[in-house]
């Protein structure tokens, strides 16, 4: 019975904890705000007080951390108390730099699948998030497969580059939706003509998720996600993307919001 230990557990990584309660394999979860474990806890997961404590012992760790940051200071406290042949897999978005670095921090003494996830909160409860998984995921196919349908990508680092690549398709999508709905504004369209015919083009996805009652995608997020991004190549139109994404974050309107309001927001200062 391997024991799991999950750490991070913000609006994906507590129900992606919750499809883990119950099964076969003992869980201790850790959050810096230990009140949002109380639902995992009564579910019978147990709760450690510190990172450290939370993978001593582990077989498999999991990490769905805010981003690169979060992620170097959850390394620093728990690397030394890894069990020699444990896996860690990093679900969270930090690119694959990130994944490289703590790659080389960990040696061969830990196996390192880097397995972002493509969806929001919806599908991560139902078990039916995309899953791209770098490295040698085999030893945790088992577990990731509870979360979601698992693509292997290749070597370490090719599923945070593979979602990288996704993220920044999405949200220059949607940008480009806000946008084209500003100049609807400005030419005096009817707003559900305009959406409507959007709708039916080849951004249709962009233009539902711009629209999006029942999922979150913090501005703050999308704003890393596309800071990640930019860095890897240079990319004219999507630093101009990044800079919606950006102000959004720097506003405390909207930077912990769902990235609907980041379009709401394009729409009227464009």
């Amino acid at each position: 019975m391997e024991k799991i230990a999950f750490l991070g557990l913000g609006h994906m990584g507590a129900p992606m904890a919750a499809r883990l309660v119950g099964t076969q394999h003992p869980l201790t979860v850790w959050n810096r705000n230990a009140e949002k474990a109380a639902p995992l806890v009564a579910a019978g997961a147990a709760l450690a007080p510190t990172p450290a404590e939370a993978v001593r012992g582990a077989d498999v760790v999991i990490t769905m951390l805010a981003g690169p940051a979060a992620l170097e200071a959850v390394a620093e406290a728990i690397v030394p108390e890894l069990r020699p042949g444990a896996h860690w897999v990093e679900m969270s978005t930090v690119g694959p730099g990130a994944v490289g670095k703590l790659a080389a921090r960990l040696g061969e003494r830990v196996t390192l699948v880097d397995a972002p996830v493509v969806g929001s909160v919806d599908r991560a409860a139902a078990g039916r998030l995309a899953i791209f998984a770098g490295g040698a995921a085999d030893g945790v196919a088992e577990i990731l497969a509870r979360l979601g349908t698992v693509t292997r990508t290749g070597a370490s680092g090719s599923g945070a580059a593979l979602k990288l690549v996704l993220n920044a398709a999405a949200l220059g999508g949607i940008a480009l939706v806000a946008e084209a709905l500003a100049l609807a504004d400005a030419l005096g369209l009817d707003e559900d003509t305009a959406r409507a015919a959007l709708a039916a083009g080849p951004l249709g996805g962009a233009v539902g998720r711009a629209h999006a009652t029942d999922v979150h995608f913090a501005a703050a997020l999308a704003a890393k996600d596309l800071a990640l991004a930019t860095e890897g190549a240079r990319l004219p139109a999507l630093d101009a993307v990044a800079e919606h994404y950006r102000r959004a974050a720097e506003d405390p309107a909207t930077a912990h919001e769902d990235i609907v309001h980041t379009v709401t927001r394009i729409r009227r200062t464009s």
